[in-house]
């Protein structure tokens, strides 16, 4: 059965109710934002926001992993990350879940009071299951085929949708073998990293498959080239897309919405838990 929370240091999230994760880049690259939110002030005022419109956790990440994007240094992805996961923090009773696939800054970020390690390698790269093993913060799982740079060069699977829980049960095996309980555990099919347009939608038609696995679901759709490449629309111009990815997702079970525009989603998705369950909006 999959967990009805989630549990953080000091903190459970409920998940009886898909709750939104607000993503916060603080690089100068990334797809959608890049170079917005990669000065101090401008990220904590978007923490801020994103808090008050309603996000339960803040995804902090210092690399871009976009299509093409080159590596980021251990040293500059740390300067990027450490000092405002260190801020919200001090200023903000929220969830700050870092975005990194390096062992030495899951290291770093969790010895700084970081909530939640989300890794788009699942754990995979030297040194990361060790990491992350004597902690008690959840993980993120997440599939990605090849490396960014290289993804989208003819993503190939015989089953995309069977192909990505049997990677992803693999990766809980190998975290449960370094000692880390399934129970600490995300998954994330990751939507864009080296799938075509129709496995991309092949995916967000099966993602109830993922609840065979009984852990919690989290989608990364938001602006991605999925909706822009289906309606020919710009970055900026992806938000109906981007929400009714998000509501498919939550009606297949996702629990966590990783998004750009908060408000928005956590509008939408309080309009279809009103539907579900119309007694809730009784006066």
């Amino acid at each position: 059965m999959t967990p009805t929370h989630l549990s953080c240091p000091n903190k459970q999230l409920s998940l009886v109710y898909p709750q939104v994760m607000g993503i916060l880049n603080v690089t100068p690259d990334s797809f959608s934002d890049g170079g917005r939110f990669a000065n101090f002030d401008d990220a904590l005022f978007q923490v801020e926001q994103m808090i008050n419109d309603g996000a339960a956790i803040i995804d902090i990440g210092g690399e871009s992993t976009r299509p093409g994007a080159a590596e980021v240094s251990v040293d500059d992805e740390l300067a990027r990350v450490i000092p405002v996961l260190d801020a919200i923090n001090q200023r903000f009773d929220t969830i700050v879940s870092i975005d990194t696939s390096k062992a030495q800054v899951m290291s770093e970020a969790i010895a700084h009071g970081a909530g939640m390690i989300n890794d788009v390698r699942a754990l995979q790269n030297e040194g990361c299951l060790a990491a992350v093993a004597n902690s008690d913060i959840p993980i993120c799982l997440m599939h990605m085929q090849g490396l960014p740079r290289t993804m989208q060069n003819n993503p190939h699977y015989q089953d995309v949708t069977k192909d990505i829980v049997n990677f992803i049960k693999q990766r809980i095996e190998a975290c449960e073998q370094v000692g880390i309980a399934k129970e600490r555990l995300l998954v994330d099919p990751g939507f864009g990293f080296g799938k075509t347009l129709e496995q991309n939608y092949r995916l967000l038609h099966e993602l109830k498959a993922f609840q065979a696995l009984e852990l919690p679901v989290l989608v990364g759709i938001s602006r991605k080239s999925m909706i822009g490449n289906l309606l020919n629309a710009d970055v900026n111009e992806r938000l109906a897309g981007s929400l009714a990815a998000a509501i498919i997702s939550a009606q297949q079970g996702a629990k966590i919405i990783r998004v750009h525009d908060v408000k928005a989603t956590v509008d939408a998705l309080t309009v279809l838990r009103a539907a579900e369950q119309p007694e809730l909006t009784r006066g």
